[in-house]
């Protein structure tokens, strides 16, 4: 008789990858609470809050970084939210000639290597004499941001009936009050979800960063230059723990607000 149950063997190849995935992941918060500085022993000598204190309290330099990773995210964010509801709404609802050679365009910077996108980025910003700063790092982050939010907003449009648009028309609305009260609210889960997401991947962001910084440092460049200081490890740790939660926050809001998408005007019989 056949069984719907998994078979012993499905469950510890299922449990075995998630060890893999996210053990390291554990590490991380262990050795937060270390009370050796330099290595990574196991198991750790004592666990102590004292690299929590160093990190927010003694360490100055984390501020900056900070600051400006929050700052790019926010602006790259905006823009992404823009531009890719914008280029959603053409390549969902219009149709001309090169349509899809178009949308393959707008996705292929997120399936292009990061170091091929900062190279080509810094080559740009080199060849039109643009000096590095904070601009340069939100362009750079705004290729990949755009994409995230396209997919969204692109993926709950096409769900959506054509005849709700004709209707609002029909009605006697502008395509103001008809993008206000028929399309937004319609599209809006789906836009915070890919703002929320294009957030979390600006704010750890380390290759296309690293191409278009010049000599600013966001958080996660920071981080990386610490990790070869021995006895810096622990508080390294404490902030990677705070873009743990700055990127993780954002992708479970952006899961809980898109697995019900299907709900969408239009859908119903």
């Amino acid at each position: 008789m056949h069984s719907d149950r998994p078979s012993l063997l499905l469950k510890i190849t299922a449990i075995g990858g998630l060890l893999f995935l996210h053990l390291p992941i554990l590490f991380i918060f262990l050795y937060a609470f270390t009370t050796e500085e330099r290595t990574y022993q196991f198991p750790p000598p004592g666990l102590t809050l004292k690299w929590f204190s160093v990190a927010w309290f003694d360490r100055p330099d984390i501020w900056p970084p900070l600051y400006l990773s929050l700052k790019v995210a926010a602006i790259a964010t905006v823009m992404a939210m823009i531009l890719g509801t914008l280029a959603a709404a053409a390549m969902s609802r219009a149709r001309f000639f090169g349509r899809d050679q178009l949308s393959l365009l707008i996705i292929l910077p997120i399936a292009l290597p990061g170091v091929i996108t900062g190279m080509s980025l810094r080559s740009a910003f080199g060849i039109m004499d643009i000096p590095f700063s904070t601009w340069t790092i939100v362009l750079g982050h705004a290729t990949f941001c755009i994409v995230i939010v396209y997919n969204n907003a692109v993926a709950r449009m096409r769900r959506l009936s054509g005849g709700i648009m004709e209707a609002s028309a029909d009605l006697g609305a502008n395509a103001f009050q008809t993008f206000r009260y028929v399309l937004l609210p319609n599209l809006g889960s789906a836009l915070l979800a890919g703002g929320m997401l294009a957030f979390a991947l600006s704010f750890d962001e380390v290759i296309v960063t690293t191409f278009t910084a010049g000599q600013q440092s966001t958080l996660p460049i920071w981080m990386l230059n610490e990790l070869v200081r021995p006895r810096q490890r622990p508080v390294t740790n404490v902030v990677a723990i705070v873009v743990f939660a700055a990127t993780f926050v954002p992708i479970l809001i952006a899961y809980y607000l898109t697995r019900g998408g299907s709900e969408t005007a239009g859908m119903g019989k």
